[in-house]
């Protein structure tokens, strides 16, 4: 990576470094999306040191809101951060015309970027997906390309990912494969393309292979900790960021996992940040799983991570 460490900050020309958080949504008993809740989450994350957040990606359930809930809860983030540029939303949708909308009116809203995956329908060629990501990038917003092929079945491999460069669609990308061989292989094909850390579990060796970022989700219930790791990791300080990873990592580690969503809600109810039910199909933990992650972030609490 090109970047050095005196821009690695979180500044308004590239508001997509920095410590992101890929925010949960509050949502109440009877499922229904409590806004007062996530704009004081959103405050709280930024006064306790994290850069922006990161609202309708698939933390934020997207997939389940109606378009209204979608575009209010941008509007939210945006109130609440009190600078539009600290919003990344989500703009993820089975078309690229709607994906486009949700960049308009993330641009509309003020935002500074958006992340985008790719095509998500079927198994999109490269073809398929250069067009969608030139099709967003259009509206003007920086891009910030999302790279997971779990669940998309379609992988942006890092000579992908130069060729989106390239064209001018992207300026960083979510690295979400878990393979943190790509990082170099990234930086050797697309030098000034931005890696972002896209999964909390390989976030250190992310971090000590170049990424100038992290989306990140476990930050949702405890971000002071997590800002504190992440600026710790990218100076390369770790004295400090590898027993502050080995402490978090039976957390961090859920956020690779099937039930991240149900997870990292549990952890916040857990440290006194609304989190709540998720809606359908996602189903409460089974409770041997939901026992692991109460008592790993009761043990956090009492080492004092916050």
């Amino acid at each position: 990576m090109t970047a050095t460490r005196a821009t690695l900050a979180w500044t308004t020309d590239r508001p997509w470094r920095g410590i992101m958080v890929a925010t949960a949504l509050p949502l109440r008993d009877d499922l229904s999306v409590d806004l007062d809740a996530y704009a004081e989450h959103v405050r709280r994350l930024i006064d306790e040191g994290c850069d922006g957040v990161v609202p309708n990606g698939s933390l934020g359930e997207y997939q389940t809101l109606t378009g209204d809930e979608r575009a209010r809860v941008v509007r939210t983030a945006v109130e609440a951060a009190g600078d539009g540029a600290r919003v990344m939303p989500g703009v993820a949708a089975y078309g690229s015309a709607e994906s486009r909308r949700w960049a308009e009116q993330a641009a509309e809203e003020g935002c500074g970027s958006v992340l985008l995956l790719p095509p998500n329908a079927y198994r999109a060629d490269e073809q398929a997906v250069r067009a969608h990501y030139a099709e967003v990038a259009r509206v003007g917003l920086p891009v910030v390309g999302y790279n997971n092929p779990f669940d998309t079945k379609v992988d942006l491999t890092p000579a992908l990912l130069a060729r989106l460069y390239g064209d001018g669609s992207i300026v960083a990308v979510k690295e979400f494969s878990g393979d943190v061989r790509r990082a170099y292989e990234i930086g050797e094909l697309a030098p000034d393309l931005d890696l972002l850390i896209g999964a909390d579990d390989v976030l250190l060796e992310l971090a000590l292979a170049g990424a100038v970022g992290w989306i990140a989700g476990y930050a949702n219930a405890f971000p002071a900790t997590c800002a504190e790791l992440y600026h710790a990791a990218v100076a390369g300080r770790l004295d400090t960021a590898v027993p502050l990873y080995k402490s978090l990592h039976p957390l961090l580690r859920w956020d690779s996992r099937t039930e991240f969503v149900q997870a990292i809600k549990v952890s916040m109810d857990v440290v006194g940040r609304r989190g709540g039910p998720a809606r359908p199909p996602r189903t409460p933990l089974p409770a041997a799983a939901a026992a692991a992650v109460r008592a790993a972030t009761e043990k956090a609490v009492a080492d004092g991570h916050h």
